[in-house]
């Protein structure tokens, strides 16, 4: 009998840091991608910059980018965007100073291929779900258009697919609202 290959935390830190590369274990598989194009860095800023403006009038937690989230030795991710309340903030960070809890929200801009989409669309969703994530955006800026999935009894669900005619808004942020037009037009002309 075969047994495959399981990744694990300590396995992510045999890997170089400077290789132009990111690396992600999810459910003991490893991930590889290219670093993100100015697109997708473009897009982050465009989504990360209203949240923290939210969150500083707001007071509820903290926003970051890219944070290493660990939920388990063989589920160790660095998603594109994390808002994480004050009460989980206090006992997801761990000495390391990486989270190692659930935020409330992730998002995760697709990078082009279809790899890449499928690892977002399904494997994280799927690892999101399982770990109690409130509510998950996928952006994905090449159709300029997020799909919004939401927690429902135990499992993250599809609750809407917004275009740039729609504006963002989220019963877990009272008040915030990113017009979606706004933030596609950020993106460089071709």
């Amino acid at each position: 009998m075969t047994q495959s290959l399981r990744f694990t935390s300590a396995d992510l830190d045999a890997f170089p840091d400077n290789d132009g590369k990111r690396y992600e274990i999810i459910d003991g598989e490893l991930y590889v991608s290219r670093q993100p194009s100015l697109d997708h860095q473009v897009i982050c800023v465009g989504i990360a910059g209203p949240l923290d403006y939210w969150n500083v009038r707001t007071q509820a937690g903290s926003v970051s980018i890219a944070p290493g989230l660990i939920f388990a030795e063989d589920d160790d991710v660095a998603p594109d965007i994390v808002l994480i309340s004050n009460e989980r903030l206090k006992v997801a960070l761990e000495a390391d100073r990486k989270l190692q809890a659930a935020p409330e929200l992730v998002v995760e801009v697709l990078s082009p291929g279809a790899a890449n989409a499928k690892r977002d669309r399904d494997a994280k969703l799927k690892l999101y779900s399982r770990r109690g994530v409130r509510e998950y955006w996928i952006v994905d800026w090449q159709r300029r258009g997020i799909e919004v999935y939401r927690r429902s009894d135990a499992a993250l669900v599809l609750a809407a697919t917004l275009f740039a005619d729609d504006v963002l808004e989220s019963p877990l942020l009272p008040g915030f609202a990113l017009p979606l037009g706004e933030l596609f037009a950020r993106l460089p002309a071709d």
